[in-house]
């Protein structure tokens, strides 16, 4: 058993030996997060190594694509004039873009190691302010009638959530503990922008703005006003029946004509014209050299 013990000893020594010949990476942030156009640090720190001079190298890897951000001790691409390497190993980006947006791989290659070779993963995310969203409001909607209303951005990252205002005071998805909003029925989806009135009333009426949040700030549209309006009922039925009048007077209008011989028809007319008759004993003769009739007179003896 004694003689094991030396033996165990010298095992762990050996293995201890090893792991320390061996080049090893961390990061003192694997998932850092920034908003456009600040600059960032990816960290990617050499925990253990015994080369004196190891290689580094980053890469950029993005819908699938790798390409090199740094390479034989130089910044490639665009980030020759923004990026540069802190503290030997480590990445610093600066004024980031939303297309940085990507998973960065810092690469050690130690040759005096008994490991070589060790990468690290460094998930990098930009966050984009909401642009101004684009609101559509209808302008006058008759009470009882269904409306829509809608609120969009593209260009916010991560996606905006929406909100509804009216008059300043927010819309809650939800309006029954709103003792205000209990007149009103509608559906709103902060995901989408919509806010849709399935019956709109009287108290809708108002001026409508959204705002588009999300991690990197806001943006609002400018209020719209919308008008809920009473329909009419006796004015509609009124101006139907005095289109009916006319109509009638129009019809009859036209029947009294006819009966009265104002639209008499002009092909009877001409039909009725009789030509004058010819006088007896006269015959119309026309010459080739005179060129138009004559007549000539002969008498029966």
């Amino acid at each position: 058993m004694a003689l094991r013990r030396p033996a165990l000893l010298l095992l762990l020594l050996s293995l201890l030996g090893c792991r320390l010949l061996a080049v090893e990476l961390t990061s003192s942030n694997t998932k850092p997060v920034v908003q456009e156009f600040q600059s960032v640090e990816l960290s990617c720190i050499i925990k253990s190594t015994v080369t004196p001079d190891p290689r580094i190298e980053w890469k950029k890897i993005r819908d699938g694509e790798t390409s090199y951000v740094f390479f034989d001790n130089k910044m490639q691409g665009d980030f020759v004039t923004r990026a540069e390497i802190l503290s030997r190993t480590s990445l610093v980006i600066k004024n980031t873009t939303r297309m940085d947006t990507a998973t960065y791989r810092c690469e050690v290659a130690a040759p005096s190691d008994t490991k070589t070779i060790d990468e690290i993963n460094i998930q990098l995310t930009v966050q984009v302010k909401p642009m101004t969203p684009r609101c559509t409001v209808p302008k006058a909607v008759p009470v009882g009638k269904s409306a829509s209303l809608h609120c969009h951005e593209s260009e916010g990252y991560p996606k905006s959530t929406y909100s509804w205002y009216r008059n300043s005071e927010p819309l809650s998805p939800d309006t029954k503990p709103n003792a205000r909003l209990h007149n009103s029925s509608y559906t709103l989806d902060p995901t989408t922008g919509t806010l849709v009135f399935h019956a709109v009333h009287k108290g809708d009426t108002g001026r409508y703005s959204c705002i588009a949040t999300n991690d990197a700030g806001f943006a609002k549209c400018e209020e719209q006003e919308m008008e809920v309006y009473d329909l009419n009922i006796g004015g509609i039925i009124g101006g139907v029946l005095v289109v009916l009048a006319v109509l009638v007077l129009i019809t009859l209008g036209i029947c009294c004509a006819y009966r009265r011989g104002f639209f008499a028809n002009g092909k009877e007319s001409g039909e009725s014209y009789k030509a004058p008759a010819k006088p007896d004993g006269v015959n119309y003769i026309r010459t080739d050299d005179e060129g138009e009739f004559r007549h000539k007179s002969s008498f029966v003896i």
